[in-house]
């Protein structure tokens, strides 16, 4: 794992190309503190900051092939570098050294960019093709590395990070106002729009090919379900499980494939669980668990944590996410996310990511996925539970079973059938909505930008961000199942803009650690969307056909645990005891004036509320850590280009 950046095109004076590469990676050396390297000819460039964990010895980047004709910066793994390799060499190629990347020159030398539909990985990569005059960039399936772009004059510019980007003169630290009010309606831009003004993600699954005839870009694998009504792929359940264990046991062998250690992050849930029990086995002398613990009763699991790591016998490790350390550490969580976002829940990740490293570790397993591949985050089973009581919505019978949906919010059991059909929305939104399943949490996003400012209001005046999101959905959406349209929309907007870029990995790459993900091998992927929806969620048991397949696994308390949302203090972390000064200006009424974004005084009384009433609810805590990030991303990045352009 690693980062780099780069360009194409002629917008870079010889005498400048060194200089500007050496800034760019710079920038971005957290992601590769073992070696940096710069590559430049004429009209290109390629820098590369490594993070050393296959070919220890012989994988530096940037690399080029044997012949010449070909050249790569590269930021990922390829899991099945040896299938590959070995079914190369028996084509009669021959490799200098025993790395992923020389593998992925090789492969492009054969296939060109087609190359990446053989690849098992989470990639990104810029190859220079010499003879093609040409820069060919992709990125992997599901969007676990990043990738940003930007042009200047006829000149391309990439980058792992956009902070890299901010290196190249003429480009500006604008943020972009569509990009703020998809975030505080849908948690993350709708890629390829990033929070800064003309700067853009390549999106999972794309290629972009950029040569003398100008900029392309496609996709070249798309996440696709069955119509309804199309005869089922799977009809035996117990078939069914035996494939995915053979498959999740698989994509966990090849992704402990490492020249060094490979620990696993436990939360204490179904799915690290899971894939802790399948890596232990495979550990040499042992696997090393992480995990974060908190002081409040509501976010707390540790005890399920330490339950599971000594069922394995593994070396555990937790580290305490205590009063003020959300504060202590959110400056620099936003300077890594590069973001504004909505929750606090990635500064405990940021935190468990430096106890990896302090530990001597640079590679862990996580269950990321799961919840999206199979069905288990709560949106699904609300959704069920919503559609059968639009059904009858006179019933007072059916909204009880919302209670069901949420034991770890107790507040909810007292509530009366109207309030949890008013609350969830219950009727309130046409089935063939293709929106249904996250209407209620679209609207109770989207409450926080009440406290937009009357001149972003105006600015942003027309525009939906939801009607935007259905605009980008296929063209087949319309013909799947509810369940598989909501799978959809987790998978492919909110899984990559948020869950595997804020919490994923900018936070691990912030200390050099490198995350990896079984449940979002494409193999793996591809068998659950061809799964019955009853598979994935029979009744309201989520996962089911997961929890079939490794039950053998786990100790019983875990293996039947419903879902338990990671989630972390929010507006609570920044006041009363844990207030910081950063704090207190960010949301002073001459801040908030000057950035121009917020309605000073309305801010002031959410402050004010949030500080008397720490307990505050949903609304409240997302518009506070939003305004705050928010400030914090403006100070951060308009700051940095400034210091930036100094420096140039």
């Amino acid at each position: 794992m690693c980062g780099f950046g780069g360009y194409f095109g002629d917008g870079v004076a010889p005498h400048d190309a060194q200089p500007l590469l050496h800034r760019m990676v710079a920038t971005i050396a957290h992601r590769g503190p073992d070696e940096q390297g710069i590559f430049a000819a004429p009209s290109v460039g390629l820098g590369h900051a490594r993070l050393s964990i296959v070919g220890l010895g012989d994988g530096q980047q940037p690399m080029t092939h044997s012949s010449g004709n070909f050249t790569i910066a590269f930021n990922g793994e390829i899991f099945n570098y040896v299938e590959l390799r070995e079914t190369l060499k028996s084509q009669g190629h021959v490799f200098r050294t025993g790395s992923d990347t020389e593998v992925i020159l090789h492969l492009y030398e054969r296939m060109g960019p087609d190359c990446v539909s053989l690849l098992n990985g989470d990639f990104a990569f810029a190859i220079w093709d010499a003879p093609e005059q040409r820069m060919v960039i992709a990125r992997d399936r599901m969007g676990v590395r990043p990738l940003f772009h930007t042009t200047v004059g006829n000149t391309l510019y990439f980058a792992s990070e956009v902070k890299a980007l901010l290196q190249v003169p003429g480009v500006r630290a604008d943020m972009d106002p569509l990009a703020l009010d998809q975030i505080f309606t849908l948690w993350a831009p709708i890629a390829p729009r990033t929070a800064f003004r003309d700067i853009f993600e390549l999106e999972p699954a794309h290629l972009l090919v950029a040569g003398k005839s100008g900029v392309s870009i496609k996709p070249y694998w798309t996440l696709q379900y069955p119509d309804m009504g199309e005869p089922a792929a799977y009809t035996d359940a117990r078939t069914a499980a035996e494939e995915l264990r053979a498959l999740l046991t698989d994509a966990t062998r090849i992704r402990m494939r490492a020249d060094v250690p490979v620990g696993s992050y436990l939360s204490g849930g179904l799915d690290s669980s899971i894939v802790s029990a399948l890596a232990a086995p495979m550990a040499p002398g042992g696997l090393s668990t992480f995990s974060v613990t908190f002081g409040s009763e509501e976010h707390d699991e540790s005890a399920f944590q330490l339950q599971m790591a000594e069922a394995l016998g593994t070396h555990h490790h937790a580290v305490a996410c205590g009063d003020g350390d959300i504060a202590g550490s959110f400056p620099d969580v936003i300077r890594f996310t590069e973001r504004p976002i909505l929750r606090t829940a990635p500064a405990p990740l940021y935190q468990l990511s430096g106890l990896v490293r302090q530990k001597g570790l640079k590679v862990v397993l996580t269950g990321e996925g799961a919840d999206e591949v199979f069905a288990g985050y709560d949106i699904f089973k609300e959704a069920r539970v919503r559609r059968f009581c639009a059904r009858q919505p006179g019933s007072r019978i059916r909204p009880h079973l919302f209670r069901k949906l949420y034991a770890y919010l107790p507040g909810l059991k007292q509530q009366s059938a109207e309030y949890l059909a008013a609350f969830f929305g219950a009727g309130d939104a046409p089935l063939d909505d293709p929106l249904f399943s996250h209407r209620p949490r679209l609207r109770g996003t989207a409450a926080a930008k009440l406290f937009f400012s009357g001149d972003l209001r105006q600015t942003l005046a027309g525009y939906d961000a939801a009607a935007e999101l259905v605009s980008r959905l296929p063209q087949d959406f319309g013909r799947w199942h509810p369940l598989h349209q909501a799978q959809y929309l987790e998978s492919r907007f909110l899984l990559p803009g948020y869950i595997l870029s804020s919490q994923g990995d900018r936070m691990a790459m912030a200390h050099g650690i490198e995350g990896r993900f079984p449940f979002l091998d494409h193999r793996l992927v591809e068998f659950a969307t061809r799964l019955p929806p009853e598979m994935k969620l029979k009744g309201l048991v989520e996962k089911y056909i997961l929890r079939e397949a490794t039950k053998d696994l786990l100790p019983e308390s875990i293996g039947r645990r419903t879902k338990q949302p990671y989630r972390a203090p929010d507006s609570q972390s920044f006041v009363g005891k844990n207030q910081r000064d950063y704090v207190h200006d960010a949301f002073s009424e001459s801040t908030i004036a000057e950035s121009g974004l917020f309605n000073p005084k309305a801010v002031s009384k959410l402050y004010e509320k949030c500080s008397e009433k720490p307990a505050s609810g949903y609304r409240d805590n997302v518009a506070f850590v939003g305004i705050l990030s928010t400030q914090l991303w403006q100070k951060t990045f308009s700051a940095a280009k400034a210091l930036g352009a100094q420096a140039a």
